[in-house]
């Protein structure tokens, strides 16, 4: 079985639409799908069905997906092992996280101990974190805990809180502390549904016997202090974040009856090579 109709096999699993898939190979839709014809003869059973105009996956799709996902990886644990042998000489670390703030210490130890290697670093939400991780598009993931996956390994970082912030003319201004109830009285914003940190304030809240609506739900951290900073709204925000920001113009205040807390850890496939590089920057990130 060809690596090409492999590769060509997981670009149509990726996008389920052979034109949209055809361009990003950058070969015609008729090619493509000859190639996939092939893949087909080769293993006796169709990969996709197609119903009207929509495109899936067979059961022998399904399965194929898996190990060639799994083979894709091995190949490229090979490939890590090997530049191991060339002195780290180059290379590409790739880490999703879920903000981008956790990592900027380790980003700059691991940068001066190791100029050649190439770090690409995603903003992600959890989930999505978990997606790159099993598909192989990313070597590490900083999110919240727990993400439990029989494939993943985790481990435990820090834990972090939910903070209020707003503007220096806001009612709440002059309070160290506000219950979490308080919320229900005050126009806020917060991160969208997707992300978990949303979640778990959420379940916080429900936990507490009470509901919250925030009047924004935007998607990153930057966005949200702007609001705090504007006096259009309060902003609930980790605790891990404001510690970067320097900004008279708001005051941070802490939330109690609970206080929202959530441990953050690095999560990695277990069956990842962990080269000098990946071994490097978990022991810089556990140590900050």
């Amino acid at each position: 079985m060809e690596h090409r109709l492999l590769t060509y096999f997981l670009m149509v699993c990726e996008e389920l639409h052979f034109t949209r898939a055809a361009e990003r190979l950058s070969i015609s839709q008729p090619t493509l799908s000859h190639q996939i014809q092939l893949l087909e003869h080769q293993l006796g059973m169709p990969l996709f069905t197609r119903i009207g105009k929509k495109v899936y996956l067979s059961e022998a799709g399904h399965i194929l997906r898996s190990h060639a996902l799994n083979a894709f990886h091995e190949l490229d644990q090979a490939r890590a092992a090997i530049e191991e042998l060339r002195g780290m000489k180059r290379g590409c670390l790739r880490i999703g996280c879920a903000g981008n703030h956790l990592l900027l210490p380790a980003i700059v130890a691991f940068h001066q101990q190791y100029p050649e290697i190439e770090l690409s670093v995603q903003e992600l939400a959890t989930e999505e974190v978990k997606k790159e991780l099993l598909t192989n598009r990313i070597d590490l993931g900083i999110v919240y805990l727990p993400l439990d996956h029989e494939q993943l390994e985790s481990i435990e970082l820090f834990e972090d809180e939910l903070q209020l912030v707003v503007s220096a003319g806001h009612p709440l201004a002059a309070a160290d502390t506000v219950p979490l109830a308080e919320l229900q009285a005050h126009p806020f914003a917060m991160l969208q549904p997707k992300f978990l940190v949303r979640q778990f304030f959420d379940q916080y809240c429900e936990s507490a016997g009470f509901h919250v609506k925030p009047i924004l739900e935007l998607s990153t951290l930057e966005s949200l202090l702007q609001v705090a900073i504007t006096g259009v709204g309060a902003a609930v925000l980790p605790r891990s974040y404001l510690q970067t920001v320097n900004q008279p113009a708001i005051t941070k205040i802490c939330l109690r009856d609970p206080a929202p807390t959530r441990k953050i850890g690095l999560v990695y496939r277990k069956t990842s090579y962990l080269s000098t590089a990946m071994k490097t920057f978990i022991t810089q990130i556990t140590m900050q």
